[in-house]
């Protein structure tokens, strides 16, 4: 039965670490851990955590709070994090009732494709922000990084193993959408299938980021991931105001 999520993060979800294993996030956790440890974070709650990837280094230094609106991939999560708190939840509207010290959103935040749900994503984060703390958000690409292209990759594990090949592209250079497409062939003892999982991600102007963490009460800046070996990854980080004194 479809869940309306894309392949990879529903029926697909069992794959999950032969596709993107948890050792591939080591560089980038290291740099998002030193963001927060710069602010004195303590917990952090993480919109779109996926399969726990990111989790799985930072819960060493900091108490964590895993959120995803896919159910597979919360049970993936588990599987490798079994200690931390998992709530199944939209990051454009899930309500904790509760603020933590920083807030991560990793790649997740690249499936909000129209302004409306990016801010509204956010919002999310500023909500549950306490006054004082940080926001990081991790999008691939910016509209002025961007760069179509095609990967492919190819791992075995044990009887099963993987090989995809993806197509990234712009169908419409005026909107806010861009597509990903993957074909993957999956290999599990002696059966091979082949799965097409076709997805479409939002891609914004810097300027467009800049404006929305402002509208929403954030003060952003932006800087750089050095752990990408050379790519240019632009990460956003928003400052929640502390409240006026008196």
């Amino acid at each position: 039965m479809s869940t309306g999520h894309p392949k990879l993060y529903a029926e697909l979800a069992g794959w999950w670490q032969l596709i993107s294993p948890t050792e591939d996030y080591a560089d980038e956790a290291a740099f998002f851990g030193r963001l927060f440890r710069a602010e004195n974070a303590g917990t952090v709650l993480e919109l779109g955590c996926g399969g726990g990837n990111v989790a799985w280094f930072l819960k060493e230094d900091f108490v964590l709070t895993l959120t995803d609106i896919s159910e597979a991939m919360l049970a993936e999560s588990k599987k490798q994090n079994p200690e931390l708190e998992h709530i199944e939840g939209d990051m454009r509207t899930l309500r904790l009732d509760r603020t933590f010290d920083g807030i991560l959103i990793h790649d997740a935040i690249m499936y909000m494709s129209s302004e409306e749900d990016l801010r509204a994503a956010l919002l999310t984060a500023y909500e549950h922000c306490k006054p004082g703390g940080v926001a990081v958000f991790v999008p691939d690409w910016v509209a002025e990084t961007f760069q179509p292209g095609t990967t492919h990759e190819g791992v075995d594990r044990g009887d099963r193993g993987v090989r995809y090949l993806e197509w990234t592209w712009d169908a419409d250079p005026n909107d806010t959408k861009v597509n990903y497409e993957f074909i993957l062939a999956l290999k599990e003892g002696d059966e091979l299938r082949a799965v097409v999982d076709r997805q479409v991600v939002g891609v914004f102007p810097r300027a467009t980021w800049l404006r929305l963490l402002e509208d929403v009460g954030f003060e952003p800046e932006v800087v750089e991931d050095p752990s990408t070996g050379g790519e240019r990854v632009e990460v956003f980080v928003g400052h929640k105001p502390l409240p006026p004194a008196g």
